[in-house]
């Protein structure tokens, strides 16, 4: 079906071409003459389009809903059926991502209570890349699974349990050691060094069974947002590039990115509404 806007391009078009009469070109494309005459009232949206052009542009993955949670932040308050039609119309659609295959092994969880307060579970796993020269390095990412907080991302040419432990130590002065652990059956994380570390900290590590990413999925989310909002965008000169490049991105991430299942607010936005909300109540 031929739009207006259409209709009114090939009046033009016509009486361009083959020099025929404006009421000529609208009987020939069935075009009202009070159609072809109209003018829109309606205000431009070019500063809109522009603020939508430039927040894609700096977060390639942003889709139009986090978009429209960026736009309110600085006090633009649009339709969001708005911002999809002008994201839609300046090209911006993302690439769709693949299907998710139904498996079997989600039912077949062992039960986890979710936990209710922070710095009680965290979960943790490897990312690896590699540098421009082709160098490949590893980085151990830790998630605190109730306000999704990155609590570390550590970049490394080859890591091993005693830099698991030395990250896990340094997060442990900052907030304080969790109740538990989640993680995979890496040699990285079933070795003695880690295990002792555990025991001395109270903490439980609660492995994946083998095969079963879904055990672990807060962890895998979180991964696959880092490569598609920083690994896959950035190139890494060297190591120190990585390691500056992954910190901005954790920043960016912790206080500004709007996360869907803490409706819309960042990690850190969360973490503060929580402890706010817990103070009234005492």
């Amino acid at each position: 079906m031929v739009g207006a806007s259409q209709r009114r391009s090939a009046v033009r078009y016509l009486a361009g071409r083959y020099s025929v009469s404006e009421r000529r070109g609208c009987e020939v494309t069935r075009t009202a003459r009070s159609t072809f005459q109209y003018k829109s009232i309606r205000p431009s949206q070019e500063s809109l389009r522009q603020k939508i052009r430039d927040l894609a542009l700096s977060r390639v993955r942003y889709g139009y809903k986090r978009i429209h949670v960026m736009l309110k932040r600085q006090g633009i308050h649009v339709n969001k059926k708005r911002v999809y039609r002008l994201y839609c119309k300046e090209g911006l659609q993302l690439r769709p991502r693949r299907p998710r295959r139904h498996v079997s092994a989600a039912s077949r969880q062992p039960p986890r209570t979710k936990p209710r307060a922070p710095n009680v579970a965290w979960s943790m796993d490897f990312v690896s890349d590699q540098t421009v020269e082709g160098l490949r390095f590893r980085a151990l990412t830790v998630v605190d699974v109730f306000t999704r907080e990155c609590l570390a991302i550590e970049p490394g040419k080859s890591l091993r349990g005693t830099d698991v432990v030395n990250v896990l130590s340094r997060i442990t002065k900052e907030c304080g050691a969790p109740k538990r652990i989640y993680c995979d059956n890496g040699s990285e994380f079933v070795g003695r060094l880690v295990d002792l570390w555990a025991y001395a900290n109270s903490v439980t590590m609660e492995f994946s069974r083998p095969g079963k990413p879904t055990d672990n999925a807060f962890i895998e989310s979180f991964n696959g947002s880092l490569r598609d909002e920083c690994l896959n965008v950035h190139w890494f000169d060297d190591l120190t590039d990585a390691k500056e490049k992954l910190q901005a991105w954790r920043r960016e991430y912790n206080e500004s990115r709007p996360h869907r299942s803490l409706g819309e607010l960042s990690p850190l936005e969360f973490k503060a509404r929580w402890a706010e909300n817990r103070s009234e109540i005492r």
